[in-house]
Order: C-alpha cells, then sequence, then structure tokens
C-alpha cells in the first residue's frame, strides 16, 4: 500500500540489522546459515512437554507483571548456587521477553536525553540504537584486536559528569572474548564514588571453554550494587524463538526497570514460565552447557583447519571469528557477501559491529549447529577456498 504521507525519519541513518540482512540473503542463496546466532537442533522434550501440561492445566492467562513466582525463585537460587548473592524474589527478579527487551527497557528506565552511554566496540547492534532512541549518546571505548580485551586507561578517558551507564558483555557477542576477574576490578575502581550504573549482558554465562569461569557482576559486591544483570533462556535451552530472558538488579535500580517494563511488555507468556521453572530444577542442564558446546567449537575448528582462514581464539559464546586476508582482500561486508552468494556460507561481517566501520578483514561464524550442518558449511569452504 502506497502513502502520501511526508515521514519525518526520526532514524534516517538507521538501517535493518546485519542479522535479518544476512539470514535473509542465505535463504536466497540456499546457503547454509551460519551468520545468525540460533541452533539448528532442539531442545529437550521434556522442556515442551511441561509446556504443554502447564497449557492443559490452564495456566494461560497473564502472568504478574515481574513475573511468575515458581520462576522468580528458580532464578534466585540459580544465582545464589553460582555466584553467591541472593536476590529477593519481589523486589530484585524479572522475567523479560527476551535479552533484547530487558537491554532496551534498563536504557529507557535510566538513561536521559543528554546523557552518555559507554559501549565496547565491536559493540552488539542493539545497543546503540536504544540508547540513541531515548535520546542518549553512546560514547565509544575499544576491545583491542586480535583478543578483544578492554582497555581500562582510555575508558577512565571517557568518564565524563554526563556518563550515566557503561554496558559491559561478557562472554562477548560477537568476539568470544572473555572478561576475567581482574577486569572487574579495575572496573570497580573506576566507577567507585559516581553514580554510573552498570548494564551487564551476560547472555552466554553457561557457555564457556577451556575451564574458564564465567565472572558475573553478581559476584562482586562492589559492582553488584549498581549493575543490572541480563541473562537469556532462549542461549542457555536453545530456546531462542520463545524470547524469554530475566534481569536481577537492586531493589532500587529494579524499581526504576519495572516502571518502564510495565508498560513496554508489562508480562510474558505464562506457560513458558512455568515449564522453564521446572526445567531449571535440574542444574546440569545449564552446567553442562560449556561442554556441550566446547565440542561443536571445538569440531568446527578442526573442520576449517583445512582453510586458509585464521581462526582467533574462541574462550566463550557460540561464535568463532576469522580472519580471511589470505583468502580475499575485499571489504568484510562484500566479502561476507560473496561467500553466501557465491560458495554457499552465510557469515557475519565484524565491521558493522564499529561505528567507524572498521574493518579488520574478520567475519563471524556461529557454530550452533548440528554437526551435519558444520561439516556441510565446511565441505563448501574447502571446495571453493
Amino acid at each position: 500500500m502506497q502513502t502520501n504521507l511526508r515521514i519525518d525519519s526520526r532514524f534516517p541513518q538507521m538501517g535493518t540489522t546485519i542479522f535479518t540482512v544476512m539470514s535473509r540473503l542465505a535463504a536466497e542463496c540456499g546457503a547454509v546459515n551460519l551468520s545468525q546466532g540460533f541452533p539448528d537442533f532442539q531442545a529437550e522434550p521434556a522442556l515442551f512437554d511441561a509446556m504443554h501440561r502447564h497449557m492443559l492445566a490452564g495456566r494461560n492467562q497473564y502472568a504478574p507483571m515481574a513475573g511468575l513466582p515458581e520462576l522468580r525463585q528458580a532464578i534466585a537460587d540459580k544465582v545464589a548456587a553460582l555466584y553467591g548473592p541472593r536476590y529477593d524474589i519481589e523486589t530484585e527478579v524479572t522475567v523479560t521477553a527476551g535479552a533484547t527487551q530487558a537491554i532496551f527497557t534498563a536504557i529507557a528506565a535510566f538513561v536521559r536525553p543528554g546523557d552518555e552511554v559507554i559501549v565496547f566496540e565491536p559493540v552488539y547492534d542493539s545497543y546503540v540504537p536504544a540508547i540513541e532512541t531515548v535520546g542518549g549518546k553512546a560514547v565509544y571505548a575499544q576491545l583491542k584486536f586480535p583478543d578483544y580485551q578492554p582497555d581500562w586507561e582510555q575508558v577512565a578517558g571517557l568518564i565524563s559528569p554526563r556518563t550515566r551507564m557503561i554496558i559491559v558483555n561478557s562472554p562477548h557477542n560477537p568476539t568470544g572474548s572473555v572478561n576475567a576477574t581482574v577486569s572487574l576490578k579495575k572496573l570497580a575502581n573506576l566507577l567507585r564514588g559516581t553514580d554510573i550504573v552498570i548494564l551487564s549482558d551476560e547472555v552466554y554465562e553457561h557457555i564457556l571453554f577451556d575451564g574458564e569461569q564465567h565472572a558475573s557482576l553478581c559476584g562482586d559486591p562492589e559492582l553488584a550494587e549498581r549493575s543490572i544483570v541480563v541473562s537469556s533462556f532462549g542461549k542457555t535451552y536453545h530456546i531462542t524463538g520463545w524470547k524469554i530472558g530475566y534481569v536481577v538488579a537492586p531493589a532500587a535500580l529494579m524499581a526504576e526497570f519495572r516502571k518502564v517494563h510495565q508498560f513496554n511488555v508489562f508480562c510474558v507468556h505464562a506457560p513458558a514460565q512455568l515449564a522453564i521453572a521446572e526445567y531449571m530444577q535440574d542444574a546440569r542442564r545449564h552446567l553442562g552447557l560449556a561442554v556441550f558446546y566446547q565440542q561443536k567449537r571445538d569440531f568446527f575448528r578442526d573442520l576449517l583447519a583445512a582453510t586458509p582462514f585464521e581462526l582467533l581464539p574462541c574462550r566463550g559464546t557460540y561464535f568463532q571469528l576469522a580472519r580471511y586476508d589470505r583468502i580475499s582482500d575485499r571489504p568484510d561486508r562484500e566479502f561476507a557477501e560473496w561467500l553466501t552468494r557465491e560458495v554457499g556460507v552465510a557469515v557475519i561481517p565484524i565491521s558493522v559491529f564499529y561505528a567507524d566501520g572498521r574493518d579488520d578483514r574478520v567475519v563471524r561464524f556461529c557454530f550452533a549447529k548440528q554437526e551435519a550442518t558444520l561439516r556441510a558449511a565446511a565441505e563448501r569452504l574447502c571446495r571453493a577456498l
């Protein structure tokens, strides 16, 4: 349908997310889609059986705004078991419609027009649009290539009287890097005596490799008191399409978060909450995730060893970065499109995660796939490259 309305776009430069673009291109070309971060395998039937049972039992109406108490209790128990603090389920735990909604809501709750938010590049692509939507300004710190670790001296120089929030993300999407406990201590030193809020994106908290331990901000008392910590059941239980996540935060911060949450979502799918609460009772299901995905990482890295790609370290998440400068001198977005169209494997170019389009000739593969999918992708790459 056509319209004659003159639309004065609030975001004239904002395009479609790269994940949508590359997944659409993969479908058009019949490519193996290793671009968008979702599994191509099912969760355990027990999770689906639990949701079906709760639906048949009539648990199909609105859940409480903060989430069903059964799930909030399960979240609080898990966080206490892993990181130490006991969050109050009435005032400090909220179930969200996925992690993206949680991130947007936290930014909307705390960032005012003119406020600055420090983000780390390469930066996951939902942060900056959310900041700009509420009138804030993103200030970019750099994760140092090729190990993608923060430069805390640089961060110190970026903090100003207008700094309202810092967003941290570990394990980090898109790079697979991990913040160690020593990094958290440096962050705490920088923020001591300020009113800066931290938004900690920890959706890959259970996917760390080679014995790495997740340094959650929940586990550092000094940082926890100023932190909104976000996680995702979609990433943990292979159900990204369910769009259910959660936030934990001190009561004063959570009160502000819920002021926005109640009006942009209100509540989340009730029978799915009950099913997840039941499923979480077996802690092996999240504690075993690191071994499960490390096997996939190692399998995929072994397959790519026969190609000219230079594989960068992957310490967490289910993403593998690779340099391709021995293959092509094309810019990374052009290379990703060529790889999708001509080779039949879809990837994500890393330059899209930089405000200035910095291009280190690196692309991202998602290995949260069945072995047959990964093998098919590797066969195409080996034949073509």
